[in-house]
C-alpha cells in the first residue's frame, strides 16, 4: 500500500505543484513568481512559494488582507485577472503598492480557483516587456491557475494541502536548491559578464570574490563569501545601496552607483542580474567623488527591506478612517510583518486604558485587563506611556523580574509594549504578544518604535473622526423624524443616506404627517450644502411645514409660508421642497414642489411614470414665488416615491434618463415589503460606495383595501 509520502502521498503532491509553479514562471518568461494562499481561517493571503527572489525580499508581502488594496487581493476577491503593465500604471491603479515597489516592471495577479478559492499567482517581469497583454497570454495564465488548482485539490484529498507556516517556500532557477560553490558561481559569473569581480546570489550574499575584488573591497575571500557586502562592509551599511541590489533584483536591469571606500577611496559598481544571481564589477572611480555622495553612519541603520516594509504600513496607515480601522489594520498587517500573535491596542480615558481592539486573547483576559489605572502593576503599559519609551520582553522570566503579576495575566510568552504619544499627549498603548520567547533585536525594536509614532497619530486622527461622525449622526437623527406615524390603510418606508464626504451630515429630510382620520401630508426636501448649517435649516424648514400643514393649509400655500420665512431667515441656502397633501375622503393627492424633482407614480397595474408636475422654484429665492398644484387620483394600490437629487443625479448623465431608470427600477420591484423596496432602489442606483450628496427616498403605497 503506497504510504502517506509515497509516489501518491502529500509529498509527491508538493513536488508537482512546486515544479508546475516553477514551469508557469518560465513558460511566461516571468522574472519573479509568487503563489499567494489563502489562509484556512481568517480572510489573508498567505505567500506560499517563491521563485526568483529571497524571502527576504517579499518580507513586505509575505501576507496580505484580502480586503487591501493589492492586485493578488484584487484578484482573489473579485476572481479576475489584475494585470499593471507599467509603474504609472502601478501608480495610479494601486499606489500604497507603488510606494514599496518603485521599480519599472510588470506584473499580472491571477485567481487560482477550482472547485473552490485557492488564492492568487503573481507574476513579474521587466520593464522591457511590452505593456500589455495578449489575450493568447491571458488565455495561458489562467489555464496555468486552473492546473495549479487542481494539483492543490489533488493534495488535499490526500489529506495534506500544502500549506507551509513560517517563511515561504523558496524555488531557484531549476526548481532545486543546487549547492553553491565558488567553482560554480564563477562559472554562472562569466557567462553573464567577461572579466571578474565578485557574484552574489538571489539573497544578496557573496558566492563568488575575484581577487581583484578583495583588493578593492579591502577583505579577504574568506571574510566575505556567504555574507551580504551591507554587513560585512561597514562602508556598504546603507539603505540606499541595499536598495540598489533590490532594484537590480526586481528590475531584472543593470543598476550602477558609487560609493566611498573610506577614507576617500571611491569605487564604482555594476550591478548585472539574471535568474540566478547578480554579477558585480567593480571599478576605480579615478578619485571622482560622486555628486552627493552616500552619508556615512557610526550606527548600524535598519535595513532596507525593513524600511520599505515601514513605508508600506505608514501608506496603510494614511488611508485609514476610524478606529476599527486601525485595529483591523494594525491586527492584519503588522501582527503578521513581526509575527505576533496577539494584539491588545487600549486608548487613555480619565487616567484609566480602556481596550478598543485585541486579537489572540480571550474575553475573560481582555475583562480583567479593561479599565486598569496607568499606574497599575498588572501591565507594564501604563510605566511605557508614562515614560515614552517602549518596553521590550523577550521571555516571562523577563517580565516576571520587571513585573511579576503581568505574567501570570495570560499565557503569551514574549510582549512588546508600544506608547502611543502625540506631541508628548498620550493617546494610548499598543502591545503585540508572542506564544513564544521572542528575542527583539535592535533594528525590530527600531522600527516597531517607529511604527508606534505612525499609529499613535493616525489612531488619534481616528477617534477624532469617530467623534465628528457620532456627532453628525446624532443630529441629523434628531432632526429627522424617530418613527413614522401610522395611518389606516397607507404603509410607508423612509430612508436616509449621508454624503460619504465631509462630515456626513447633509440637509435632505422627509416626513409624514397624520392629518386626522381621512388625510395624511408628506413632504421630502434637500437644503443646499453637507454641513451643520444645512442640517440647522432643515430642522427650521421641517417645523415650519409641520405646523402649517396641522391647520390643513393647502400644498401650495405650505410652500409659499416656509418659502417666506426661509426669505427672511437669510441663510444664502436654497431648498428644494416636494409637498403632498393625501385626502382619502375624496381619493386625491394634491401637490406641490419648489425646484423639486417629480414624484414617481406606479399604478396598481405595474405602470410607472414621473407625476406631471410643474415645479416653482426653489425656497429661499422669491418671497412671493407662486407653487403650482397637481392633481393624482388616489387609486387603491398605487404606490408614489419621493426622492431628492442625490439619487438621480450622476456627473455626465441627463437628470431626465436618471429619473426615468428610476421609474423602470420601481416598477419591477416587488411592494409587499417597502424596506426591501427601498433597499433594490438604492442598491440598483449604486449607492452602496462613495456618494457625493446626501439621499432621502420616501415610498407610500395606499393598501387595496383602503377607502375614503
Amino acid at each position: 500500500m503506497t504510504g502517506p509520502d509515497g509516489p501518491d502521498g502529500p509529498a509527491a503532491g508538493a513536488g508537482a505543484l512546486d515544479a508546475a509553479f516553477a514551469e508557469t514562471v518560465r513558460r511566461t518568461g516571468a522574472s519573479i513568481g509568487a503563489l499567494y494562499l489563502l489562509a484556512p481561517d481568517e480572510p489573508l493571503l498567505s505567500l506560499d512559494t517563491l521563485y526568483g527572489a529571497s524571502a527576504g525580499l517579499a518580507a513586505p508581502w509575505t501576507r496580505v488582507s484580502l480586503a487591501a488594496p493589492a492586485p493578488v487581493a484584487d484578484a482573489v476577491r473579485e476572481d479576475r485577472l489584475v494585470w499593471v503593465g507599467s509603474q504609472e500604471e502601478m501608480a495610479r491603479s494601486y499606489p500604497r503598492t507603488a510606494m514599496v515597489l518603485p521599480y519599472p516592471l510588470a506584473l499580472v495577479a491571477a485567481p487560482v480557483t477550482g472547485v473552490r478559492r485557492w488564492g492568487a499567482l503573481l507574476l513579474m517581469w521587466p520593464a522591457t516587456r511590452p505593456p500589455h497583454m495578449t489575450g493568447r497570454e491571458r488565455g495561458h495564465i489562467v489555464s496555468r491557475c486552473r492546473n495549479l488548482a487542481r494539483l492543490l485539490e489533488e493534495a488535499a484529498a490526500h489529506g495534506a494541502p500544502p500549506r507551509r507556516a513560517g517563511r515561504p517556500r523558496v524555488l531557484d532557477a531549476d526548481a532545486v536548491r543546487r549547492p553553491t560553490s565558488p567553482a560554480t558561481a564563477v562559472t554562472d559569473f562569466v557567462e553573464r559578464l567577461p572579466g571578474g569581480s565578485c557574484s552574489l546570489d538571489l539573497e544578496g550574499r557573496f558566492v563568488y570574490v575575484s581577487s581583484g575584488a578583495c583588493d578593492l573591497l579591502g577583505q579577504d575571500a574568506e571574510q566575505l563569501l556567504g555574507t551580504v557586502p551591507w554587513q560585512s562592509l561597514r562602508w556598504l551599511d546603507d539603505p540606499v545601496y541595499e536598495d540598489r541590489y533590490r532594484a537590480a533584483v526586481i528590475s531584472r536591469e543593470p543598476v550602477a552607483f558609487t560609493a566611498c571606500r573610506p577614507p576617500d577611496r571611491y569605487l564604482d559598481f555594476h550591478l548585472y542580474p539574471d535568474a540566478s544571481g547578480i554579477s558585480v564589477r567593480i571599478v576605480p572611480a579615478g578619485g571622482r567623488p560622486p555628486p552627493a555622495p552616500a552619508p556615512r553612519h557610526h550606527a548600524s541603520p535598519a535595513r532596507a527591506g525593513q524600511i520599505y516594509q515601514l513605508t508600506h504600513l505608514a501608506t496603510a496607515l494614511t488611508e485609514v478612517v476610524g478606529v476599527q480601522d486601525v485595529i483591523d489594520l494594525v491586527a492584519d498587517q503588522i501582527m503578521p510583518a513581526f509575527g505576533a500573535q496577539g494584539l491588545v491596542l487600549s486608548t487613555v480615558e480619565a487616567g484609566r486604558l480602556r481596550i478598543t481592539g485585541y486579537r489572540g486573547y480571550d474575553h475573560r483576559t481582555i475583562e480583567r485587563l479593561n479599565g486598569l489605572p496607568l499606574d497599575t502593576g498588572l501591565t507594564p503599559a501604563g510605566q511605557a506611556l508614562d515614560s515614552g519609551s517602549p518596553s521590550f520582553f523577550s521571555g516571562p522570566e523577563e517580565m516576571r523580574s520587571a513585573h511579576p503579576e503581568a505574567s501570570l495575566i495570560s499565557d503569551k510568552r514574549a510582549w512588546a509594549f508600544l506608547p502611543l504619544v502625540v506631541s508628548g499627549r498620550p493617546v494610548g498603548c499598543c502591545v503585540l504578544s508572542y506564544d513564544d520567547p521572542h528575542e527583539f533585536h535592535a533594528e525590530e525594536r527600531a522600527v516597531l518604535t517607529s511604527l508606534a509614532g505612525l499609529v499613535a497619530h493616525a489612531l488619534d486622527r481616528a477617534r477624532l473622526y469617530d467623534t465628528k461622525h457620532d456627532l453628525a449622526h446624532s443630529l441629523q437623527q434628531a432632526l429627522l423624524p424617530r418613527t413614522l406615524p401610522t395611518v389606516a390603510g397607507l404603509r410607508v418606508a423612509a430612508r436616509y443616506l449621508p454624503a460619504t464626504r465631509g462630515m456626513d451630515i447633509g440637509g435632505d429630510f422627509y416626513d409624514v404627517i397624520r392629518l386626522g382620520d381621512s388625510a395624511a401630508a408628506a413632504v421630502i426636501g434637500d437644503v443646499q450644502g453637507h454641513n451643520a448649517a444645512a442640517a440647522a435649516l432643515m430642522g427650521q424648514v421641517r417645523t415650519a411645514m409641520h405646523a402649517h400643514a396641522t391647520f390643513g393649509t393647502p400644498p401650495d400655500r405650505v410652500l409659499a409660508g416656509t418659502n417666506r420665512l426661509v426669505t427672511d431667515l437669510g441663510p444664502d441656502l436654497f431648498t428644494s421642497c416636494l409637498y403632498a397633501h393625501l385626502d382619502f375622503a375624496r381619493r386625491r393627492a394634491t401637490l406641490a414642489a419648489a425646484g423639486h424633482p417629480p414624484p414617481l407614480l406606479r399604478l396598481p397595474d405595474g405602470d410607472t411614470r414621473p407625476v406631471g408636475i410643474r415645479p416653482g422654484p426653489p425656497l429661499g429665492i422669491d418671497p412671493d414665488a407662486a407653487f403650482p398644484v397637481t392633481t393624482v387620483p388616489l387609486t387603491p394600490g398605487l404606490t408614489l416615491a419621493f426622492y431628492t437629487d442625490g439619487l438621480v443625479e450622476t456627473p455626465g448623465a441627463d437628470i431626465d434618463d436618471s429619473i426615468a431608470r428610476l421609474a423602470h427600477r420601481l416598477a419591477r420591484a416587488d411592494d409587499r415589503d417597502l424596506d426591501l423596496l427601498l433597499d433594490e432602489l438604492l442598491a440598483q442606483a449604486g449607492t452602496t460606495g462613495q456618494r457625493a450628496d446626501d439621499i432621502a427616498l420616501l415610498v407610500l403605497h395606499l393598501e387595496a383595501g383602503r377607502r375614503g
